[in-house]
């Protein structure tokens, strides 16, 4: 069978299972969750043993730190995906909700309700654990999912994907509200941004290529999930104690992930103090730093690895314990640097100033502002949306980290009794 006629099957039975599952009763979609959540509990060693061959070929194949850590799966992320499964179940079911409900001069009573969107196609790269975030964020917003994950995490989606199909037989669905593509042809891609008889929008999760293909080439609604060159920034009024350790933290807590600050920006007043505490800091976590001029000066003592930053480390996502450094004079001019730099995802201000604070907040264009926290912040889990199937860092209805009301649309209900429009 051709890729091409392989993708309309799914297609068709996507387009055949969205109404299926648009009209679900709650308790059957949290049924499907839990039950996905105890079968991957008993799938835990075919999980890791899926795993440990995508890990090897990774391996084989060149692959980087950054993408062997976002590839792997171990107990602890087998009981993060667990987790996030029953919190999505725990979460208010958004599909039906009813609001800005009025009375119109006519007569009528005019309201908005909230509506799956029907069939969603994700494309992602690397981390398997997508694959248990899409299928619970789109079954429990009632749409029907078509998942083309990487081919470096191969056997762990189909390990993980015989789980999703077994929770939603258990509750009584069918297994084809949620199918994954088993062919790492790359021209399932071309077909599945392209089905506009049978899927309603795109995510991809990706690098920077996957992104800029599925914009250009995609004849479907996208929402983009672009790279993450966080920043911090140290204001003037900053509390030392917290800047160090959100600095630290941002930086260190994880590498291979979009919310992890790649770009620190320390106001002029503050830096001799506070740099050389980072620095020590960074030594011990053996973070490469790009440094600019002023910068390079101040920590003349760092043991670490230090080069001079190029014009383009200040645009770099690195997802490496690379960090790049700049001094600049004030709030202003961190702002201006974050705006044309950045990447309009997550951005921080450390200061003790509300009003800066505020200032800040709102200047910096990016889906989630931060004062006084670190970038790590930025996620669904923490947000309180159980998963995420992304960080949208586009200015369309779902912007940040996008749960079950981004995966959601909305249509006017009318409530009358005879009436007529005269």
């Amino acid at each position: 069978m051709s890729v091409a006629d392989y993708m309309q099957q799914l297609g068709t039975r996507a387009k055949a299972t969205s109404s299926v599952l648009a009209a679900a009763p709650t308790m059957t979609k949290n049924n499907a969750l839990l039950a996905m959540a105890d079968a991957l509990n008993e799938a835990r060693e075919s999980l890791k043993s899926a795993n440990h061959k995508d890990l090897q070929a990774g391996q084989a194949n060149g692959l980087d730190d950054a993408m062997l850590d976002r590839l792997r799966v171990t107990d602890a992320g087998i009981d993060a995906m667990m987790l996030g499964l029953r919190q999505v179940a725990e979460l208010a079911d958004p599909v039906g909700e009813i609001t800005d409900m009025s009375y119109r001069p006519s007569g009528i009573q005019l309201g908005k309700m909230r509506v799956p969107l029907g069939v969603v196609g994700i494309i992602y790269e690397s981390r398997p654990n997508v694959t248990v975030d899409a299928a619970s964020l789109c079954i429990k917003s009632g749409n029907a999912a078509i998942l083309r994950g990487g081919s470096e995490a191969k056997y762990s989606n189909q390990a993980i994907a015989a789980c999703v199909a077994q929770g939603l037989v258990t509750a009584g669905l069918p297994a084809a509200c949620v199918q994954v593509v088993d062919t790492t042809d790359r021209a399932a891609v071309g077909e599945l941004i392209t089905m506009t008889e049978y899927v309603d929008v795109i995510v991809p999760r990706g690098g920077k290529s996957l992104i800029a293909r599925v914009s250009a080439e995609a004849r479907i609604p996208v929402i983009k999930h672009l790279d993450g060159n966080c920043h911090v920034y140290i204001d003037d009024d900053a509390d030392a104690s917290k800047a160090i350790n959100i600095a630290i933290n941002a930086k260190t807590r994880r590498y291979g992930v979009c919310n992890a600050m790649e770009s620190l920006l320390i106001a002029a007043s503050r830096a001799q103090e506070i740099l050389p505490q980072l620095a020590q800091a960074y030594q011990e976590f053996d973070i490469e730093l790009r440094l600019c001029e002023q910068s390079m000066g101040m920590i003349s003592s760092y043991q670490g690895k230090k080069i001079s930053a190029s014009q383009e480390d200040w645009s770099t996502e690195y997802l490496a314990p690379v960090l790049s450094v700049k001094v600049v004079a004030d709030m202003q001019e961190a702002i201006e640097h974050i705006n044309r730099y950045g990447s309009h995802h997550t951005d921080s201000i450390v200061s003790e100033n509300f009003t800066k604070a505020r200032l800040f907040m709102a200047q910096v264009d990016s889906s989630s502002v931060m004062i006084n926290a670190s970038t790590a912040f930025a996620d669904g889990f923490e947000y309180g949306l159980g998963a995420e199937i992304g960080i949208s860092t586009d200015k369309i209805h779902a912007r940040g980290p996008v749960g079950l009301q981004g995966l959601t649309s909305q249509k006017y209900v009318v409530f009358g009794d005879g009436h007529i429009r005269t």
